[in-house]
């Protein structure tokens, strides 16, 4: 799949990273000679049929020979600027020093910079060049290996000996993580035969590697929940704000109930993933603008679907009455949780309501 023909580069949505699966993050690929070209044909076929996105790209003097490829407008530079803006991975088909002198001005950090690979003209070796945990750089080189026949060239010190990389496992389990400073300790810990201790407050499966073997004495832990706790907490995206409010509230009151609410219940903001509410707020634009700014997906549920909630909520004869009802924050949070379990119910100020639902996970090894 090419991208547009008219020379502007197309808008991508999404966050960043592929994770080494199929989805909704295309893969950018751009050669740079006819063999080159026909390699990265080869490869985007085969993207494509294993369910990725892919964009294949090249120069403009090489556009008659790939009419399936897109001709690069404006300088590479350019080019290359809005790739690391869109998320997706991107997959150099030549030299490791085309690709390393590119990408060099908008290198930033592990946790914003997109997973690059490099390919040599044949498709011999896929080599991980950038963000190959957070990015998925390691993932994406051994699929495109795969596809080529080719061999995949990994560099990162937890890979190559084998070890628990702790940074991969929490992009696997959608956790947030507490701070890049610790995730490289534990790392460093890992590789030093350090024992790390492992706590979960959710249920875990799948075997828990011998390096998170360490008991309460540990220097390092990793403790899983959405509480915060004395030591640093590996969030997972599990929690479901349900919200209501009355008409014209500005995105500072509806934020200041939600930090109050999560700060008097310990809950970590780094654990919501969303917030829902009842269709009829769908024009609400202080509910959507807070929602945004949190960087919340908001959801929206007819009072008919939030009537069907399962559980115990708390009834509100004016709210039944006013949009047919008896509770929207509470039920809105159930609801999108996928019928999860209320951990915060109503709590209201100033014209504003909240309740926190989270919904059913597991913390997953191997």
């Amino acid at each position: 799949m090419s991208g547009e023909k008219a020379g502007k580069f197309p808008e991508i949505s999404g966050a960043r990273g592929t994770g080494g699966e199929a989805g909704e993050q295309p893969c950018a690929i751009i050669s740079f000679t006819r063999g080159g070209g026909q390699t990265a044909e080869r490869l985007a076929r085969g993207l494509e049929a294993a369910g990725w996105r892919a964009e294949n790209w090249c120069l403009p003097k090489w556009a008659a020979d790939f009419p399936a490829a897109t001709p690069v407008r404006g300088t590479l530079s350019q080019w290359c600027g809005f790739r690391f803006q869109s998320g997706g991975g991107l997959i150099f088909v030549g030299a490791c020093g085309i690709a390393v002198r590119t990408i060099a001005p908008f290198v930033q950090s592990k946790t914003k910079d997109p997973a690059v690979v490099v390919v040599d003209e044949k498709g011999e070796y896929a080599i991980s060049l950038l963000s190959g945990h957070l990015g998925g750089g390691n993932d994406l080189a051994r699929t495109v290996a795969r596809i080529l026949g080719g061999t995949p060239v990994i560099t990162t010190a937890t890979d190559v000996r084998g070890k628990f990389a702790v940074d991969v496992w929490a992009r696997d389990n959608d956790l947030a993580i507490p701070s890049m400073a610790l995730a490289k300790e534990i790392s460093a810990a890992v590789l030093a035969g350090e024992p790390v201790a492992f706590r979960s407050d959710f249920p875990v499966e799948g075997t828990v590697p011998p390096e998170l073997s360490g008991g309460p004495e540990a220097r390092l832990a990793i403790e899983v929940g959405v509480y915060r706790k004395e030591n640093p907490v590996f969030a997972p995206r599990c929690l479901t704000l349900g919200l209501g409010c009355r008409r014209g509230k500005a995105p500072e009151e509806i934020g200041a109930l939600v930090d109050r609410v999560l700060a008097e219940q310990g809950i970590l903001p780094e654990a919501v993933a969303e917030a829902a509410t009842i269709d009829w707020k769908r024009d609400e634009e202080g509910l959507r603008a807070f929602c945004q700014n949190r960087g919340w997906p908001l959801r929206f549920f007819s009072a008919e679907e939030l009537g069907a909630a399962p559980g115990d909520f708390s009834p509100s004869a004016f709210v039944s009455r006013t949009v047919g009802v008896d509770n929207v924050c509470e039920r809105a949070a159930v609801l999108a949780s996928g019928g999860g379990r209320l951990l915060v119910k109503k709590q209201a100020e100033n014209g504003v309501t909240v309740a926190v639902a989270q919904k059913d996970r597991r913390i997953c090894f191997g």
